[in-house]
């Protein structure tokens, strides 16, 4: 009988103690996301929602959506810091299922590790957590998966997919839109979590910046600036669907403005936003200088300050608008909807920034 030591779970690098730990330490976190639909607590193969507090749709349509944080990542695992980047998760999934006017109820996460360090898995589920309050969501349950081999003791990536619900004749939509429409554009908090593959590229690669570097008019290191979550819109979005009318928002994402905007735009209608109403932050002419990239190039990549739009009747304009300054959201009357004319696309971008 041999008494060599054969092979084992933990010799090919994979740490199931390291795992429980890390579910140990996210619970409370989870915790303080919980809606009163929600049954049970992280630990069971799935999480459990109570559907009968549907009841009171007359047709209630569940809307859902998955996304990541794309290279942001790594933004994160160069600095260290692990409880922020739950907020960008959460921000990508939410903010896409409000959109069609629905209510975030829960949501799930994935977290791919190359070696499981139970404290930054809590830190990254405490930022998730954390994004589901703001979002008014429940986290009802996620998986953590170590993957030695294919990927550095220090890389990881995130994922999530979310789950709302909207009364069947009230989603939002081309549909709803008319020719006098204004288009309200709610700010950015920064660069959000779109288009890192250009910024990281640029500013570090062939830019040769320290991500410990305070640059003009940052204000805050070039790390800090590259890693300020993104702004969640879902409770705001919300609010206005409760003060005034609303037609559609877009969620300005990958692509840019107008090509995000031109998805709510029905055919014979056109988009026109004037870059007169605002001036972009400092982090996007960094990009933009560092890099020698063009306008238009930076447009179809970055939100270039804008995160979200709503497209309400012209008489809304104020009480939208109010409605915003009251929940502390930079926002302003930044186009209108006109018939499309001659125009190929759906929406574009007109005159030059601001300042």
């Amino acid at each position: 009988m041999s008494d060599t030591t054969g092979a084992s779970y933990a010799a090919a690098g994979v740490d199931i103690e390291a795992g429980d730990r890390a579910v140990e330490l996210m619970k409370e976190w989870v915790k303080k996301t919980r809606r009163p639909e929600v049954l049970g607590g992280i630990g069971g193969f799935a999480g459990l929602f109570d559907a009968s507090a549907l009841k009171k749709y007359e047709r209630p349509l569940l809307a859902s959506a998955t996304d990541g944080v794309g290279t942001k990542v790594d933004i994160a695992r160069q600095l260290g810091v692990y409880d922020s980047i739950g907020h960008d998760l959460v921000a990508m999934v939410m903010d896409d299922i409000v959109v069609c006017g629905a209510e975030p109820l829960f949501m799930t996460d994935y977290i791919c590790v190359g070696k499981v360090h139970p404290e930054r898995v809590a830190a990254i589920v405490k930022g998730i957590a954390e994004g589901c309050v703001l979002a008014g969501c429940a986290l009802v349950g996620g998986e953590t998966a170590e993957h030695p081999g294919l990927l550095g003791a220090d890389d990881f990536d995130v994922a999530g997919a979310g789950t709302g619900v909207v009364e069947a004749d009230r989603v939002l939509g081309a549909d709803r839109i008319r020719s006098g429409d204004a288009v309200i554009a709610m700010a950015s908090s920064g660069l959000h979590s779109n288009g890192y593959s250009l910024v990281r590229h640029v500013l570090l690669n062939e830019g040769g910046l320290a991500l410990d570097a305070h640059l003009d008019g940052l204000g805050r290191t070039l790390g800090e600036e590259l890693l300020e979550p993104t702004k969640i819109y879902s409770l705001d979005c919300l609010a206005l669907l409760r003060t005034t009318e609303v037609h559609a928002f877009s969620h300005v994402t990958g692509g840019g403005l107008a090509a995000n905007l031109a998805r709510v735009i029905p055919d014979g209608l056109h988009a026109v936003v004037d870059r007169s109403t605002w001036a972009p932050g400092a982090i996007f002419d960094l990009v933009g200088r560092t890099g020698r990239v063009e306008r238009l190039e930076l447009e179809k990549t970055l939100n270039m300050g804008v995160g979200m739009i709503a497209v309400v009747p012209e008489e809304s304009t104020d009480v939208a608008l109010a409605t915003l300054a009251d929940r502390g959201v930079d926002a302003w009357v930044a186009g209108e909807i006109t018939d499309r004319a001659h125009h190929e696309t759906g929406a574009e971008m007109v005159g030059d920034y601001a300042g």
